[in-house]
C-alpha cells in the first residue's frame, strides 16, 4: 500500500516526482514549525503544550514513512542551525540536546513520524478506529522518549516527571489526535482511493 502523499497524482518524470516529495518536505516541516508556534505555557512545568504534535502525526502518516522521516529530520535540521522553528519562536542546536527538558518530545517527533509513516503505508490510515491506534501509537512513542529525557534533563524522579511531562498534555493530546485521526481518512475519501 502507499500512503497518501503517494497516492496523489505526480509528474510523469522521475525529477518532476522528486521535486513533488521535495516540496512535500520542506511544506511538511514548514507545516510543524508553524504548529510549534501554538503555545500554551503552564506554570509548573518547562514543557509548553504546542500543535506540533498534531503536525508530526499528520505528516508522518500522510507522508509514509520515508518522507515522512525526512521532514521531521529537516525540521529539527532547521532548528538546530538557529531558525526560530522550536516552541515559543526559539532555535539553536541546545533546544536537541540535554540542556533543553523538550528536547526528547523533538527527538521522539522523528520515531513518531516514522511509525505513523511505516502504519500508514499498510493501510492502517484508511479507517477513523485505525487511524485513531496510529495516532495513539505515535504519541507514546513521542512520551517514551520525551518523559524520561525530561527527568534527565532537570534531574526529576519518573514519577515527576510523568507529573511535569505527560500528565497535563493527555487532554490536548487526545484533541489532537481525534483531529489527525479523522483528517486522514477524509483526504482518502478525497481521492477516490479510500480502502
Amino acid at each position: 500500500m502507499t500512503a497518501l502523499a503517494q497516492a496523489l497524482p505526480r509528474p510523469s518524470t522521475r525529477a518532476g516526482s522528486l521535486a513533488v516529495d521535495a516540496a512535500l518536505v520542506v511544506g511538511g516541516s514548514l507545516l510543524i514549525a508553524a504548529l510549534a508556534q501554538i503555545v500554551v505555557v503552564l506554570p509548573f512545568t518547562p514543557v509548553p503544550i504546542t500543535g506540533q504534535t498534531l503536525g508530526v502525526l499528520v505528516v508522518g502518516a500522510a507522508y509514509g514513512w520515508r518522507l515522512g522521516i525526512i521532514t521531521v529530520l529537516l525540521y529539527l535540521a532547521q532548528i538546530a542551525v538557529g531558525l526560530p522553528f522550536a516552541a515559543e519562536g526559539l532555535g539553536g542546536l541546545d533546544r536537541l540536546t540535554l540542556a533543553t527538558a523538550s528536547g526528547g518530545y523533538l527527538w521522539g517527533f522523528l520515531l513518531a513520524a516514522g511509525l505513523c509513516g511505516w502504519l500508514a503505508n499498510r493501510g492502517w490510515d484508511r479507517t477513523i478506529r485505525s487511524s485513531l491506534g496510529v495516532m495513539l501509537l505515535g504519541n507514546i512513542v513521542i512520551y517514551l522518549v520525551g518523559v524520561p529525557w525530561l527527568a534527565a534533563s532537570i534531574e526529576v524522579p519518573a514519577a515527576e516527571a510523568l507529573e511535569l511531562g505527560l500528565y497535563p498534555f493527555v487532554l490536548g493530546d487526545v484533541l489532537k489526535l481525534l483531529i489527525a485521526a479523522g483528517a486522514l481518512p477524509a483526504a482518502w475519501r478525497l481521492t477516490g482511493r479510500a480502502g
